[in-house]
């Protein structure tokens, strides 16, 4: 909007395009319930009060905040690309997003980067996009690429990018790694997230002064507020496989709540659609005794001010017209949504536009020698004891179990009485053959395997299992989707949910794919497996940023050691 005309109709002297009339607007500056009026020319607000408007508007009574903001997101955990991901968080008062494309770039590179960026042109929402730091997330692993610093920095000028997303390799920054600095010191001049989980003491120190300035992966009170006495902004994180909302609410009171975001990280289609995004968050977070304008400061100024979105985050004079309008704070119901002054929401339901969609074209991703691909694991002289990956509801972090050995004819093989399945991670992007192998606990599989193309963050083939051949066929039909999830019993494919962008996304409407994965989730179940994201928790098995225990296609990683161990513990 032409500055003078900002302000002349700021004064009145001018008729606004729309008024939001007889609302009860959250001031985030103040903490204020003011009972006015918002009046909106163009994209902006042009001022809170009783104006002159072309057209009026009466919410009678409803509450008026600003956009909600998710500080930190992976779009492709929404199995979906950017429009179809707007599809379901607008609809829930999510009118910005800052994401982190690491999942396509390591498969891509900067392509995948490019492909966020083009796909993410003509939504009704804005998406940021903070510079994949972590291609590979470590030398533990085969990814699609390598992003250097050099790489990334093409991406500095570009308006949409802010900074420099959350930076995995924190052994790599404390322990002076030359390529992690370089991307630190590339970035200084920008926003630069974080990624230390459990991180503290001295180690903690280096990881702050080295410019880093917030961290999501807290899981613990006194882990966060360490963080936030060293100056990190904690983003308080509620993933479909991460909870940690409520285990974290006790940090936020009137000195820290400032230095508090919130984001998604990893969502579902079906969390997405049936719980929403950071609606859920706000409202959650209320019904657990935060304060309302202080959960809603949280979701908005707070997010705009960190990333230095100044344009939007609160209602004021020359702000975007990112509105949301609601029924009242018990219920948090979205009524109407406003994305640069524009009605793209009406009674929860995402109006129709004329845009069409940008669909950048992307090329297969799945490059496998199966000729190369052996899931046996030999029997040892003189070792019998197994390293297990234990799973822990409701986390990404894992247990370092030890268990015995079945052995049958020489080889080390499941065991579903004891819920200790096979795993395997296929490398799929050079066809290295590369093939890491162990064992985990916490699918309680009682026959078949399943499978997905989903891995973080290298995203190779991920299969668990009660038997070599099922997991073999769990694979190659995953590869033949060019990416997916799967599961299989008796050579049978029992669900399958296609991911062909990347291996990633699916190019069809989200509550379709929101069906394929609730049908493949049924057939998972009537395998013997009781987690209620049980290809989520398969996906965070190949990460080895996150404690204890990861499977890489390179084998067995000790994430506190940062180092391989065998799979045999003796």
């Amino acid at each position: 909007m032409e500055l003078s005309t900002l302000i002349q109709s700021a004064r009145g002297n001018l008729p606004a395009d729309l008024l939001l009339k007889n609302g009860r607007v959250v001031n985030v500056f103040t903490g204020e319930i003011e009972e006015t009026s918002v009046a909106i020319s163009g994209s902006r607000i042009v001022g809170l009060g009783d104006y002159d408007a072309k057209k009026v508007t009466d919410v009678e009574g409803a509450y008026i905040c600003p956009g909600f903001i998710d500080a930190h997101v992976h779009i492709e955990s929404a199995l979906v690309p950017p429009y179809e991901f707007a599809r379901a968080v607008v609809p829930h008062g999510v009118t910005t997003v800052v994401i982190d494309p690491h999942e396509i770039a390591n498969v891509l590179g900067n392509e995948g980067i490019q492909y966020m960026l083009d796909a993410s042109k003509y939504t009704p929402f804005s998406v940021f996009v903070m510079a994949s730091s972590c291609v590979p997330a470590t030398h533990l692993e085969t990814s699609g690429a390598k992003l250097r610093w050099s790489d990334l920095t093409e991406f500095k000028k570009d308006p949409w990018v802010l900074g420099l997303a959350e930076v995995m390799n924190y052994p790599g920054v404390i322990n002076g790694d030359l390529e992690v600095l370089d991307k630190l010191r590339a970035f200084s001049d920008k926003r630069m997230d974080g990624h230390a989980p459990g991180l503290t003491g001295r180690d903690l120190e280096a990881y702050v002064a080295s410019g880093i300035a917030s961290d999501h992966e807290c899981t613990t009170v006194e882990e966060a507020n360490e963080k936030l006495r060293r100056g990190m902004y904690v983003i308080i994180r509620e993933a479909s496989n991460a909870h940690n909302l409520l285990t974290l609410l006790p940090i936020i009171n009137e000195r820290t709540s400032r230095r508090v975001l919130f984001c998604t990280d990893d969502r579902l289609p079906d969390d997405l659609i049936d719980k929403g995004s950071i609606d859920y968050i706000v409202r959650t977070a209320i019904q657990h005794g935060l304060d309302p304008i202080t959960a809603i400061t949280i979701a908005t100024l707070n997010a705009s001010e960190y990333f230095g979105l100044t344009d939007r985050g609160a209602l004021a004079p020359g702000k975007r017209a990112d509105i949301v309008v609601f029924n009242n704070f018990d219920e948090l119901k979205i009524e109407r949504v406003y994305y640069g002054g524009k009605r793209v929401v009406y009674r929860g339901k995402l109006e129709p536009d004329d845009h069409e969609r940008s669909r950048p074209p992307i090329r297969n991703t799945m490059n496998v020698d199966w000729s190369k691909v052996d899931l046996r694991v030999r029997a040892q002289p003189n070792a019998s004891t197994l390293r297990v990956i234990g799973l822990i509801p409701g986390q990404l972090t894992t247990r370092e179990e030890f268990d015995r050995a079945l052995i049958q004819n020489d080889l080390v093989v499941a065991d579903p009485a004891r819920d200790i399945l096979k795993m395997a991670v296929i490398e799929r992007h050079h066809a290295t053959g590369n093939v890491g192998l162990g064992f985990v606990r916490g699918f309680k599989l009682k026959s078949g395997a399943i499978g997905s193309s989903v891995g973080h963050d290298s995203h190779n083939i991920l299969v668990v299992g009660t038997n070599d051949d099922d997991m073999l066929s769990a694979a190659r039909a995953i590869a033949s989707m060019q990416g997916g999830f799967v599961a299989v019993d008796k050579g049978q494919v029992l669900g399958r949910v296609p991911l062909p962008i990347g291996g990633l996304m699916s190019d069809q409407p989200i509550e379709r794919v929101r069906a394929e994965l609730d049908h493949l989730n049924a057939a998972t179940r009537k395998l013997g497996c009781d987690l209620e994201t049980p290809f989520m928790a398969l996906s965070f098995l190949a990460l080895p940023v996150i404690p204890d225990l990861k499977l890489t296609d390179k084998g067995l990683v000790d994430v506190r050691k940062f180092d391989f161990v065998d799979v045999f513990a003796d």
